[in-house]
C-alpha cells in the first residue's frame, strides 16, 4: 500500500519502544552457579569475575555483552521503518538521551532519541523509553510512517492507515492479540520466522528477513549508540554505513575481544 502511493510520498518513519523497567542495582561479585558453564558464556567477550545481577537477563544493559534498547527491541521497530520507506544506510545519525531513572550498573541510555537521515532527506527517528512505558498511538512498541497524503500505524498485531484530517482508511487486526512486552518470543509472528527460516534451511525457501537487510539495520543500531556514547552527530557512508571524518568515533566501529575469540581476517 505504501509503495503504491496510498499514503503519498513516506518520508519519515518513528520507530519507538516504552516499558516501565525497573532498575538492576549494584551487583557483587559471588560464586558461578553450578549449573552455568560461565566461561562459554561469556563468548567473545574480556573476561570479568561472575557478578550476580547480569544473568539470565540484565547482560542487555552491560556494553561488555549487550546493546543496549536500541539494539534489544529497537532493532526490530527500526527494521520496519527502513523496510516501509525504502531506504539502507543514512548519511548522518544524531542521539540524545542518557540513564535518568536508577543510579544502577545499567550502561546504557534508559531514555534515547536517536535520528538518521538518509539521501534525498527521508528520515528515521528511534524513541527508546525503557523505564516510562507511556504509549504511543496506544501501543507500547511500533513505527508511524507519515507521507504526504497520509500516515500508517503498525505494529505486530496489524496496522491503521490514517488520510491528512487524521481519519481511519483502513485498518487490519491480528487474531490473536499479543503481547507487545512479551520477552518469551512465544507469539505468533515469532512462529512464522521460525517457520519460514527451517524452509529455508530445508529447501532453500527466500528468506523473510534475509541477513545482508539484518545486518544493515543491525548498524543503524549500533551507528545510534556510538552517537549518544560521544555526545555528537556522526557522518557516515550511505553506501556502506561507514563512519566518516571521525576517528575517535571510527575506532568504536569493532568491539573489545578475548584474546582466544579475536577474530582473524
Amino acid at each position: 500500500m505504501i509503495s503504491g502511493g496510498q499514503i503519498g510520498t513516506p518520508y519519515l518513519a518513528r520507530a519507538w519502544y516504552a516499558n516501565t523497567r525497573t532498575g538492576i542495582g549494584k551487583g557483587k561479585v559471588v560464586p558461578v552457579p553450578s549449573n552455568l558453564d560461565y566461561e562459554l558464556w561469556q563468548g567473545p567477550a574480556p573476561r570479568t569475575p561472575y557478578r550476580d545481577n547480569v544473568i539470565h537477563y540484565n547482560w542487555h544493559w552491560f556494553t561488555n555483552w549487550g546493546t543496549g534498547e536500541i539494539c534489544n527491541n529497537g532493532t526490530h521497530e527500526i527494521d520496519v521503518g527502513r523496510w516501509l520507506l525504502g531506504v539502507d544506510y543514512p548519511t548522518s545519525v544524531n542521539s540524545t538521551g542518557g540513564r535518568f531513572h536508577y543510579a544502577d550498573d545499567w550502561q546504557f541510555p534508559d531514555t534515547q532519541e536517536a535520528t538518521w537521515v538518509f539521501d534525498g532527506g527521508k528520515s528515521i527517528i528511534w524513541q527508546g523509553q525503557s523505564c516510562n512505558g507511556l504509549d504511543l498511538y496506544e501501543r507500547s512498541r511500533g513505527t508511524t510512517v507519515l507521507g504526504t497524503n497520509g500516515s500508517v500505524v503498525v505494529d505486530r498485531d496489524g496496522y491503521v492507515v490514517y488520510d491528512l484530517k487524521n481519519k481511519i482508511v483502513k485498518e487490519v487486526k491480528a487474531a490473536p492479540k499479543g503481547d507487545a512486552l512479551n520477552t518469551l518470543g512465544d507469539d505468533w509472528l515469532t512462529q512464522l520466522h521460525i517457520d519460514n527460516f527451517t524452509s529455508a534451511v530445508r529447501t532453500g525457501t527466500k528468506l523473510s528477513a534475509p541477513i545482508e537487510d539484518g545486518a544493515k539495520t543491525g548498524t543503524l543500531c549500533h551507528l545510534g549508540t556510538i552517537s549518544q556514547q560521544l555526545g555528537r552527530k556522526l557522518t557516515t557512508d550511505p553506501k556502506t554505513g561507514h563512519i566518516l571524518h571521525d576517528e575517535e568515533a571510527a575506532k568504536l566501529w569493532s568491539r573489545e575481544y578475548d584474546p582466544r575469540w579475536k577474530p582473524v581476517v
